[in-house]
């Protein structure tokens, strides 16, 4: 632990919501960043954002469970704590909420969220649980902590829109705000699973970006959607990926989209190398 650090922890939800009502009964905003750990500067360019939403700034840091199948890597997934709170710290956040399982999934916890819309397809096809999971525990951590907004990264684009939807649909008093993905110099867009990646694997993996940034400039150009679409797939395989996926859809719905002027277009793909599936996204400019 580092001895200058200033963060506080907590680790109960009853602890998180006494300190979040001092700052309330000062009539202090707060913003929330929720996150599963393994912090890296895409991270950190959340709780940079929230410091100009709010006054007061807290950071979750919970490996959630629900959000992984059987089959997916929940027990190799990266925890980094004393890291994680020198880098929140550093970013200027004031208190970490690292509950436990049992904090967040009481004894027997059966409640669960029912999805649609932006929910349905892509990740979905591939990962049919993950979303009930991932809006469940925004859910709990929203209401746990009651922020007047809350931090989330466009790198996960599809979540986003599940959550911007979930508050809208709960009436949930916060304000969701997207935060542009970091990228590394060569495009690859930062995330915890990059460090699985072995040294080829790392290589090839910037392919991504481009082949997305390739769509989008033809798309943008006038060349329909469908070629660009199917060229950025070819582009992608011939680099050694298995693509689960590559799709244009309306950028707030998520609904296939087959032209620019059916409304605002997002590409989305996701694809594995190795052991490792990555995620990315990208506008098509105006």
């Amino acid at each position: 632990m580092s001895s200058t650090r200033t963060i506080r922890s907590v680790h109960t939800v009853a602890d998180l919501r006494a300190q979040v009502g001092r700052w309330r009964a000062g009539g202090e905003s707060v913003a929330l960043v929720p996150t599963m750990g393994a912090l890296h500067a895409g991270h950190v360019a959340l709780m940079e954002a929230a410091r100009g939403e709010a006054d007061h700034v807290v950071v979750s840091i919970f490996v959630n469970p629900t959000q992984f199948a059987p089959t997916e890597d929940l027990s190799r997934y990266p925890r980094t704590l004393e890291a994680d709170l020198d880098k929140a710290d550093a970013a200027g956040t004031e208190l970490a909420f690292v509950p436990d399982a049992g904090e967040i999934y009481g004894e027997g916890f059966c409640t669960t969220i029912s999805l649609a819309g932006p929910a349905l397809g892509l990740e979905t096809d591939f990962r049919p649980t993950h979303f009930a999971g991932v809006a469940t525990v925004v859910a709990k951590l929203l209401i746990q902590t009651l922020p007047d907004v809350a931090l989330f990264g466009q790198k996960d684009y599809q979540q986003l829109q599940v959550v911007t939807r979930l508050a809208r649909d709960l009436d949930l008093p916060v304000r969701i705000v997207g935060v542009p993905t970091v990228r590394e110099a060569d495009g690859l867009a930062l995330s915890s699973r990059n460090v699985y990646l072995g040294r080829e694997e790392r290589a090839a993996a910037p392919t991504l970006y481009r082949a997305l940034s390739e769509a989008a400039a033809a798309i943008a150009a006038g060349e329909p959607i469908a070629n660009a679409v199917d060229a950025a797939r070819h582009e992608v395989i011939a680099a050694g990926f298995a693509l689960d996926y590559l799709e244009a859809r309306h950028a707030a719905t998520l609904a296939p989209i087959a032209s620019p002027a059916e409304g605002p277009v997002r590409l989305l793909l996701a694809a594995r190398i190795g052991t490792t599936r990555l995620i990315d996204n990208l506008a098509i400019p105006d």
